[in-house]
């Protein structure tokens, strides 16, 4: 758990968030009173694949107690500050989690040391997401045995990334969308089929845009990968901390090397074509806790 000093994620139910492109009519968010004082809160209580939740513990007296856990797995809890009586997380819904009730379950000790469960209950429900057919190079359908061990090794290496949870928020304030004078894109949780052979779903938002367009960094973060991967091309990843990455994908050149810290808003690349395209633009994903999520769904504007 970590403590957080800055203002807009202590106000989670205080924004709205930019559903562009979200296949699921927004819901009233789910409440549930606990024992103790506490009380449970998320965004929605029915929500579809590939979108974002924002899920609140209010009523906390000792934080280092409390714990939570979203179908099976722990969810990180941070704070606004080490005085708040509030903790907060992400909870991400894969764009391929099958339809269903899950729970998001919140442990914690109570005034007697005595071990505390609280549980809200959520309801997923099918995206609509279009199919879309490419046509794409052969060796991008059919790569030869030398090619499938490139992809192949990227592959471990992306699943190592995401499989790192950094105990600490390097994010401050709001996301903003990777290109400038941009406010949609699209493409998120399409259907691929390539060359005429289904592929795995699409899992970021493209952004058409001229070669040599500048992208910047949706937030602050440490690139943790800054190279040329066989599918993606020239590709940047940003760990945000806890859990949170967004990726930059198909730049013709890349500005930043790994191990750096950026801040909002930092040259990160230019738009390119490189790795599988039919066209120069800008893929950009975001991963919540290994869930391939709907990128702008976590930028937001305050009411």
């Amino acid at each position: 758990m970590g403590s957080i000093h800055f203002n807009n994620l202590g106000r989670f139910f205080a924004l709205t968030f930019l559903l562009v492109g979200s296949s699921q009519a927004a819901t009233l968010p789910l409440r549930k009173s606990c024992e103790s004082g506490v009380a449970l809160k998320l965004s929605a209580g029915v929500t579809s694949q590939g979108t974002l939740l924002l899920a609140e513990i209010s009523g906390v007296q000792d934080p280092k107690s409390f714990t939570a856990e979203w179908d099976g797995h722990t969810t990180p809890l941070w704070s606004q500050s080490p005085s708040a009586k509030a903790l907060h997380t992400l909870i991400g819904i894969d764009l391929e989690k099958a339809p269903g009730r899950y729970e998001w379950k919140v442990s914690w000790l109570g005034p007697q040391s005595q071990p505390l469960v609280c549980v809200a209950s959520v309801q997923i429900v099918a995206g609509k997401f279009p199919i879309e057919r490419l046509k794409v190079e052969n060796q991008f359908v059919h790569p030869d045995p030398e090619q499938q061990k490139r992809a192949e090794d990227d592959q471990k290496k992306m699943r190592a990334i995401y499989d790192t949870v950094t105990p600490e928020v390097f994010w401050k304030g709001k996301f903003r969308i990777p290109l400038d004078n941009v406010t949609t894109g699209g493409n998120f949780g399409r259907r691929r089929v390539l060359n005429g052979e289904s592929r795995s779903p699409h899992a970021g938002v493209d952004f058409p845009s001229p070669a040599g367009t500048s992208v910047f960094a949706a937030q602050s973060g440490k690139v943790v990968l800054a190279e040329n991967l066989y599918y993606s091309g020239n590709t940047v990843v940003i760990d945000h901390g806890f859990g949170i990455y967004t990726l930059y994908a198909h730049l013709s050149e890349i500005d930043v090397k790994a191990g750096d810290f950026v801040e909002l808003s930092a040259l990160l690349g230019k738009v390119g074509a490189t790795g599988r395209v039919t066209g120069p633009h800008l893929h950009w994903g975001l991963t919540v806790d290994h869930a391939r999520v709907n990128g702008l769904q976590i930028v937001r504007r305050q009411p």
